[in-house]
């Protein structure tokens, strides 16, 4: 793999996210905008009556609050983003006289690398994996499990700490982030749009059987229609949400294998450390898609069938295996 400097690489993520600050607005304002057609559209007994000039009316009137709603859902999320993450995972801060030996290896690393000391977080579970999250150096953290800490050695343990630290500084936190957000708020309205869908299905009809009349019907199925086109609408959204993924390239990892290999002065260590992280990583707490993808190895990434067909689709790590013989390159 070619390589690319600390600085490009920064500069690339901070690029990326910038582009996924345009583009998840820009694909809800185009859901709101295909929503408003098709609902105006179906509204008109005479299709010749039609017009883009009262679709675009319509549109332009929605606009502002559409955008002020993912305004304050993304300013509330991004700078809530720790709290979310460990509410997530269940991870809780590491005391240093709990575990010096784990904050001597982190602080050693930051002084190796020139950064500053970011927070340590631990997940109270046998499993082992760990990851790197923040925006800013005030939320900068590596959160480790009990597992990845008692049963690694120093330097396989150095490796996968140094693995986080090079995330950190080739600014992958706050992308993943800015990621995590957009994908949770087209998720929400994919599913909202739904469940909405559904109950007025199942129920809908129960308050209204004393009506007889044509227009009442007629209500009811406006309302499944309209329905039905929004769930379609969020469910195509949440699907561009996660063709997105593409754009935080895989080859992310790989950068932050060998920057963690360049810290710890041993690339064997690392690699040693995916095998053994490999064999259990399950998280069973750890449900969120989104939230997984920040982890050094994927904690569903063990699943088969179809359920593995799809998670490699739109998977964000490369194999664990291509990881390995990477490293043993060097």
């Amino acid at each position: 793999m070619r390589y690319v400097g600390l600085y490009t690489q920064q500069v690339r993520n901070n690029t990326r996210s910038m582009l996924l600050l345009v583009l998840f607005p820009t694909i809800l304002l185009l859901m709101v905008f295909a929503f408003i057609a098709i609902m105006q559209r179906m509204a008109l007994a005479d299709p010749t009556q039609f017009s883009w000039y009262d679709v675009t009316g319509t549109f332009l009137t929605a606009m502002p609050f559409v955008l002020g709603g993912v305004a304050i859902w993304f300013i509330i999320a991004y700078f809530g983003n720790t709290s979310m993450i460990r509410h997530a995972t269940g991870a809780r801060p590491l005391e240093r006289r709990e575990n010096p030996r784990v904050y001597n290896i982190v602080e050693n690393l930051t002084m190796t690398c020139g950064m500053d000391m970011p927070k340590v977080n631990i997940i109270d579970t046998p499993e082992l994996n760990a990851f790197a999250s923040g925006i800013d150096r005030d939320s900068y953290t590596v959160t480790l499990t009990t597992g990845i800490c008692n049963r690694l050695n120093d330097d396989e343990l150095a490796g996968v700490i140094g693995h986080e630290l090079t995330h950190i500084r080739n600014r992958d936190t706050r992308l993943l982030i800015v990621s995590i957000i957009f994908v949770g708020i087209m998720s929400t309205l994919a599913s909202l749009a739904i469940r909405l869908l559904w109950n007025t299905f199942i129920y809908g009809g129960s308050g209204s059987r004393r009506r007889s009349n044509s227009n009442d019907k007629g209500n009811g199925v406006s309302i499944l229609i309209a329905l039905a086109v929004a769930a379609a609408l969020a469910a195509v959204g949440y699907l561009f949400t996660l063709l997105t993924r593409f754009a935080i390239s895989r080859k992310r990892e790989y950068m932050a294998d060998a920057g963690g290999a360049e810290l710890c002065g041993n690339p064997l260590a690392l690699a040693s450390a995916l095998r053994k992280i490999s064999a259990d990583p399950a998280l069973a707490d750890v449900d969120r898609q989104d939230v997984a993808q920040l982890f050094i190895i994927h904690p569903q990434s063990l699943a088969s069938g179809f359920t593995s067909f799809l998670s490699g689709l739109f998977a964000t790590h490369p194999s664990t295996e291509s990881r390995i013989a990477y490293l043993e390159q060097f």
